[in-house]
């Protein structure tokens, strides 16, 4: 089936969105205007070039999925890191006052303790894997604002990812119900010929 497609694309154009042929390895669908010229440029028959688009419609479907995990842990990761930022803020502030901070904080989920803090120049960040450092403030800030900054861009690129394999979806249904219909089309159309 891939290289039906791969031979349809060389010989046949459909019009892709916005002339994309694919993005970050995730394979543009071919919007098809005349479903008979794309079966025989294909060479694939109603029922196979069918199958080809259920698969890639499922194809599409599983990488939204994952997509979707993404930009849920990544929603959630970026309060988690604005937090810190505030709290290393605070800590900055705080620093030179000499008046400690009582600050609440999670032990595990739904216990909680108070801490006071004294004047402090270091801070420990957990960075995953059960890995914790501990970081001057002004480190723990860069690397906080760093680590900010990247989260927003990989947001921002997984909602234009995830808008393209929405589109393609679409393309596929679409082309779907296309093929289909010409096929009904075409049966009726023998049909009636024969009753003739």
């Amino acid at each position: 089936m891939a290289a039906a497609s791969s031979s349809s694309s060389s010989s046949y154009n459909p019009s892709t969105p916005h002339g994309v042929a694919e993005r970050r390895g995730i394979p543009a669908a071919s919007f098809v205007e005349d479903v008979e010229t794309y079966l025989n440029q294909a060479g694939l028959d109603v029922n196979s070039s069918l199958s080809f688009l259920q698969d890639r419609l499922q194809q599409y479907k599983i990488v939204e999925m994952k997509l979707l995990a993404q930009q849920r842990d990544l929603q959630a990761k970026i309060p988690d890191i604005e937090k810190c930022l505030d709290i290393v803020a605070t800590l900055q502030a705080k620093k030179g006052s000499g008046e400690a901070l009582i600050a609440d904080y999670e032990v595990s989920e739904g216990i909680y303790s108070r801490a006071k803090i004294e004047e402090t120049d270091s801070v420990c960040l957990w960075l995953g894997a059960n890995v914790m450092l501990e970081y001057s403030c002004d480190e723990a800030n860069a690397l906080l604002k760093k680590n900010l900054e990247n989260a927003k861009a990989s947001l921002e690129v997984l909602v234009a990812d995830l808008q393209f394999i929405r589109d393609q979806e679409t393309i596929t249904q679409v082309t779907i119900a296309r093929v289909y219909n010409w096929d009904v089309h075409q049966r009726r159309m023998k049909e009636t010929l024969k009753e003739i």
